[in-house]
């Protein structure tokens, strides 16, 4: 009403009117947001006019989506342009998750409903379900929205239509009436190339309303780790129902019709091949729980039967037994949430762990299923990627067959990850010289008799989104044999030869230039030369096969201070010596 503010010189409004005070309340009152969370919110505020409204967000695996998501449904809430929430998941475990971040955020949601309920109670906002669960009585569901409601879409790509797809229509015929609609994906296609509902498309191609891609969230920083990919190869031997000859051939050299019965051999946990793969995985999980204790590996199975061999199988490895999720297993939801918080080693699943799920402790993984899509495989990867804070300098890996398309898809993974820490390392390197001062799964091939698999080996290591060539392995071979005790036990041909590469695309240093001084805060450079020190330490680690810490170690004995409290000048300097480290680990 005028003067001083206090409680007894206020002035009510309405929710609606007191939104509208001031420049951007709603950014000002959450400034947890990310700013790419901020952006989407601020578009979507830009288009929230019309019932039914669809606004699609493609973001990353571990970018955001549900806190985004949930900001929204506060929002809209807050206005009292919806008075309930709906979100629809994919699977059983997921509602549990969003029950309990919407419960953070003062929103309660009901993750125990049965379609048999018939209601929601009238103590909770809204209800979590799954799209199974629409699909079968889609006439509740209308009913369900009856009131202004907000529905989310969580991970949108698994509902199509066309035929034999019943999830679409049942999607549409329930949620028509909703006042708002808000559809969340990292991979808006299907790999049946049907259309989604309430997505709208040009060209063939669906419309976002905000896109946050991998590329994006890992210039960000804090939001993605990088991710490489050792890809194995191997020799499989089956042979066809009804014919004596066998058939043997490398992976590497499958192509399209002998892939599925290759890779199933190479599957197949009595052989050889990925028991091999599994103690390669291990051994890399060993050296990751070095620098971080409860470090954990997943484990992408075809089916349950393979996903409780395989646990068999790291249990005679690791003497620990692994935790098995699998949906046949009706504590499957609670043994995950549990293997999150814990500090075992290793989870194995078929599907349950593919999407959705948050396990930020995972750093090792092993695509060991036959499904071979583009978008299954960013969905898998995307497990191993969510970082954990700023600080966190883990390189995911990802153990992959060394076949097609799973090299490609992982090749274009690691082109952007090279060409964003190439930007990072330009800009930072530009302040320090301007002068300043500061598929679908494929059918089972029962018509062939598994004879056997090899063991597995390095085809090569996808790191830079090329592979090592036999040439490079036999150098890196010959390097190994005359530095012999120079050069670290468990240091492997294919990773000498990784970093051969990696030195040859080193381009040289721009020569100094003057530029105008630069208004970016120290705190600012300093953050952006520590992000560059933690990638290096990686790769150095990656080359040497030491512990992040041994590496900082050394550092800090030499520069006398730690990372945290050196300063620019010193931060500069550790910079300098991991560029020679590595270049003398070449």
């Amino acid at each position: 009403m005028g003067g001083a503010t206090d409680v007894l010189n206020g002035d009510a409004l309405c929710p609606e009117c007191n939104l509208k005070k001031g420049g951007s309340p709603m950014a000002e009152a959450t400034p947890d947001l990310r700013e790419w969370q901020h952006e989407a919110r601020e578009r979507y505020q830009s288009r929230n006019g019309g019932v039914g409204q669809n606004f699609l967000v493609v973001a990353t695996p571990g970018a955001g989506k549900t806190t985004f998501a949930l900001q929204i449904a506060e929002d809209l809430m807050s206005q009292r342009v919806v008075t309930n929430v709906v979100v629809i998941v994919p699977t059983a475990h997921l509602k549990q998750q969003w029950s309990k971040a919407a419960h953070l955020r003062g929103i309660q949601l009901d993750d125990k409903f049965v379609n048999r309920n018939g209601a929601v109670g009238s103590d909770f906002d809204g209800v979590v379900a799954t799209y199974q669960a629409v699909a079968s009585e889609p006439l509740l569901w209308r009913r369900l929205c009856a009131r202004p409601t907000l529905v989310i879409f969580d991970e949108i790509h698994h509902a199509g239509e066309g035929d034999n797809l019943a999830w679409g229509p049942a999607l549409k015929q329930a949620f028509e009436p909703a006042a708002r609609r808000l559809l969340l994906s990292g991979t808006p296609f299907r790999s049946d190339a049907k259309p989604i509902p309430f997505v709208e498309y040009h060209d063939g191609r669906a419309v976002h309303g905000y896109n946050y891609d991998y590329g994006m969230a890992l210039a960000d920083g804090g939001v993605v780790r990088p991710a490489v990919f050792p890809a194995m190869d191997g020799r499989s031997v089956w042979r066809r129902a009804g014919e004596f000859e066998e058939t043997s051939i490398s992976l590497a050299e499958t192509d399209e019709k002998t892939v599925p019965p290759a890779l199933r051999a190479a599957l197949d946990p009595t052989k050889d091949w990925i028991p091999s793969v599994l103690l390669e995985a291990n051994n890399a999980l060993s050296l990751a729980r070095e620098d971080t204790p409860d470090a954990a590996g997943l484990v992408v199975a075809s089916d349950q039967n393979a996903a409780r061999a395989y646990a068999a199988i790291l249990e005679r490895i690791t003497g620990e037994r692994p935790a098995v999720a699998v949906s046949d297993e009706p504590a499957a939801s609670d043994l995950i949430t549990a293997f999150e918080k814990a500090t075992s080693r290793w989870i194995v699943a078929v599907q349950m762990v593919a999407e959705g799920v948050d396990i930020p402790r995972l750093a090792v993984g092993v695509f060991a299923t036959r499904v071979r899509t583009q978008m299954y495989f960013i969905q898998v990867v995307g497990r191993f990627v969510r970082m954990r804070g700023l600080d966190d300098e883990t390189t995911a890996r990802v153990f992959i067959p060394s076949i097609e398309p799973l090299l490609s898809y992982a090749r274009d993974i690691e082109k952007t990850v090279d060409a964003v820490l190439a930007d990072q390392e330009k800009r930072v390197r530009d302040l320090q010289e301007s002068g300043e001062e500061f598929g679908e799964p494929p059918a089972p091939f029962r018509e062939i008799e598994v004879i056997g698999s090899s063991a597995a080996t390095h085809h090569a290591t996808i790191a830079s989104g090329t592979s090592i060539t036999t040439e490079e392995k036999l150098r890196a071979e010959a390097l190994l044999s005359r530095a012999g005790t120079a050069i670290a036990k468990h240091t492997t041909p294919e990773t000498v030869a990784l970093i051969l590469r990696m030195a040859g695309q080193d381009s040289p240093l721009p020569s100094p230039r003057q530029s105008e001084p630069t208004t970016v805060p120290l705190s600012t450079r300093k953050q952006e030369l520590k992000g560059l020190i933690h990638r290096k330490v990686g790769k150095l680690s990656y080359a040497t096969s030491r512990p992040h810490n041994h590496i900082h170690g050394d550092m800090n004995r030499q520069l006398n201070n730690t990372i945290t409290t050196a300063p620019l000048d010193s931060l500069r300097k550790r910079l300098e010596m991991l560029d020679r480290w590595l270049e003398e680990a070449s």
